[in-house]
């Protein structure tokens, strides 16, 4: 009994440590594992691999560095689309600006490519004050001539002066289709009668904006811009090469007048299709900011009509149709009657009403015969001359030359424009008059009475970043708007290297690899006499220049051939050199001086023309050693 007692005892104890053993195993299969090795050699627990928070944490910086790269390369290919051009094209597009390089005004350029070539704009510019009795300058057409069985059209950016102001000269002797939008045609129209040309009309072609027109080898799509015209537009110009934008003159002015601000949505567009050169508006180049809307003009003509206790005189640019808008919109707001004063800008206003660009009552216009039928209260004149022409109505008011209106001491002038550079004289000079009149001029001590039409840094920065050109070209405007301009070009990621400052006559040649200046051209001004319609000769204004400056001297002398002698005393005049009593002196010492030569010379000529020039150079001789003056010197030999 003792011993099955025990047995059992002992078969429970071994069964209960089986049963813990197994309890055990149990417990540490549940257990976590704490990374320490078991003792136990039949232990059947399965191990796991350690976790390495490092590594996971490496794979997820993995994956955000990646991404980080994936959106640095979009960046790169959304700001640099010129992986998009065709890097293996063989074809380029030459540029030749003939004009509005080192100058304001007299604008235009020639596209070439291999078999074809078009001019886009053809302008004129104004003389400067040792021009005298010339007008305008239109650029020298030699160019133009050599290329003539090339060139397919003429483009149109806007209708200012200083694109369209030489197209009539150029068409009595060369003919092409005009593409422009109504504005200038219309403004055209008009310069081919006066030049009686009108038989040359059958050559416009009226465009539209957002539409591509296909001409010899370009494709050409007029972009809407703003400017201080209307119907302003910037050029895209598709060639095989590439993309070619040409902004002409342009800000970026979103709230217009009309309603219609630039068109940066088309711009974006192909800048994101890849464009190879960019062409850009420098005039203002060294203006920060943004150049102000021309809506912000409004609040300070309101300010000045409400002060005006008598009429008002404004003058402006004929063609600035939104500011003549806003001055006649405020005029018949404070009921006052308009009267337009001035050729050019009657008849600007009366094609921007006709077409539709401004919507204006007719019967608030009155004729300047009939201002003094109303209440100076009543009067609004509208003028040209803000830029002092000799001959403008607003010149001859203030000399009091003109014939209906007669400045008084209650008139209100302002003068809502800037001078063009060589005009701040001629301005200065019409002010001075009004003021000695008694009336009040409004200028340009108020910031607000006239704003630009050109685009300052912000918006030529807006410009490259929406077209992101390869290539840059900064035009319009003196070396130093231009030098300006590219380095704003360089701050928004053109290189250095990717920009050529040009001067009239140079030839670029433009790929998508590179760009280059191929050779230069001859170019040069016409001087213009606008009030006979005439081409002035070079050799005349030079003529006049030294006439001006160093005056003019004529000599007359009588000879015998045959006894080689005089056969009274030569006689000498002056003009514009010395004084009353000096010239009785210089002409007696120039008198000797022809005599002593002539009596002491031994093989004395029997060729007036020969005489006449020993003479000259006699005479030439004495003033530059005594006045350092290169006068006009006229010779005449009567032989007998």
């Amino acid at each position: 009994n003792i011993e099955s007692s025990k047995n059992i005892e002992s078969s429970k104890n071994i069964e209960s440590s089986k049963s813990a053993e197994n309890d055990k195993t149990k417990i540490n299969k549940n257990k976590p594992h704490t990374g320490k090795k078991s003792n136990n050699r039949n232990s059947r627990i399965i191990k796991k691999a350690p976790v390495d928070k490092r590594n996971s944490q490496d794979v997820v910086f993995q994956g955000i560095r990646k991404s980080f790269q994936n959106n640095e390369r979009v960046h790169k290919n959304r700001l640099n689309p010129h992986y998009k051009l065709d890097l293996n094209s063989k074809d380029s597009v030459k540029i030749t600006p003939l004009g509005g390089l080192g100058e304001i005004g007299g604008n235009i350029t020639v596209f070439e490519t291999k078999d074809s070539a078009i001019v886009v704009d053809v302008g004129m510019s104004f003389p400067t004050e040792d021009m005298h009795g010339v007008d305008i300058l239109i650029p020298d057409f030699t160019y133009i001539r050599q290329i003539k069985s090339k060139i397919c059209a003429i483009i149109i950016t806007h209708a200012h002066e200083d694109h369209i102001g030489a197209l009539a000269y150029l068409f009595k002797e060369l003919q092409y289709p005009i593409y422009a939008t109504p504005l200038a045609l219309g403004m055209l129209s008009n310069k081919f009668d006066e030049h009686k040309i009108s038989k040359h009309k059958t050559y416009f072609r009226h465009v539209e904006k957002r539409k591509v027109f296909e001409i010899g080898e370009f494709n050409i799509e007029w972009i809407h811009v703003t400017h201080s015209i209307v119907d302003c537009s910037c050029l895209a110009i598709t060639t095989k090469a590439g993309t070619i934008i040409h902004t002409g003159d342009f800000k970026i002015d979103h709230t217009p007048i009309d309603g219609y601000p630039t068109d940066i949505q088309r711009l974006a567009h192909y800048g994101d299709k890849g464009v190879m050169l960019l062409m850009s508006d420098s005039t203002n180049s060294h203006n920060p900011g943004f150049t102000k809307s021309e809506a912000s003009v409004e609040p300070t003509f309101d300010m000045l009509f409400r002060k005006a206790e008598g009429r008002i005189i404004m003058s402006t640019f004929s063609s600035n149709m939104h500011r003549l808008y806003q001055a006649i919109k405020k005029g018949l707001d404070h009921g006052r009657k308009i009267c337009v004063i001035g050729r050019s800008m009657e008849r600007n206003i009366d094609i921007a009403m006709n077409l539709g660009y401004v919507k204006l009552p007719f019967n608030d216009f009155i004729e300047a015969h009939e201002v003094d039928n109303y209440d100076d209260k009543e009067i609004l004149i509208v003028t040209t001359g803000s830029q002092g022409e000799p001959m403008s109505a607003l010149f001859r008011m203030a000399t009091d030359e003109h014939r209906h209106i007669k400045i008084k001491p209650t008139d209100m002038i302002i003068i809502s424009a800037k001078a063009i550079p060589g005009n701040e004289g001629s301005v200065s000079s019409v002010i001075n008059h009004l003021k000695k009149s008694g009336a009040t001029v409004a200028y340009q001590d108020l910031t607000d009475i006239h704003v630009s039409g050109h685009a300052a840094q912000e918006e030529q920065k807006l410009m490259l970043r929406l077209t992101q050109p390869k290539f840059f070209l900064p035009v319009h405007g003196e070396y130093n708007h231009i030098m300006k301009h590219q380095d704003t070009a360089i701050s928004c990621g053109v290189p250095a290297k990717n920009i050529l400052l040009m001067q009239d006559g140079d030839s670029i040649e433009v790929s998508p690899r590179n760009m280059r200046k191929v050779k230069s051209v001859k170019t040069g001004k016409i001087f213009i006499d606008n009030q006979a319609n005439k081409y002035i000769d070079n050799s005349v204004v030079s003529d006049r220049q030294k006439l001006a400056n160093d005056g003019i001297i004529i000599l007359t002398a009588q000879i015998e051939i045959n006894n080689k002698k005089f056969i009274n005393n030569p006689k000498v005049t002056t003009f514009g050199l010395a004084g009353d009593k000096e010239e009785r002196f210089l002409t007696k010492e120039i008198e000797n001086s022809i005599s002593l030569y002539f009596s002491g010379e031994k093989e004395k000529s029997t060729n007036t023309k020969l005489i006449e020039n020993d003479f000259r150079q006699i005479i030439r001789k004495y003033i530059i050693r005594k006045y350092k003056k290169y006068p006009l010197i006229t010779v005449t030999v009567l032989a007998s």
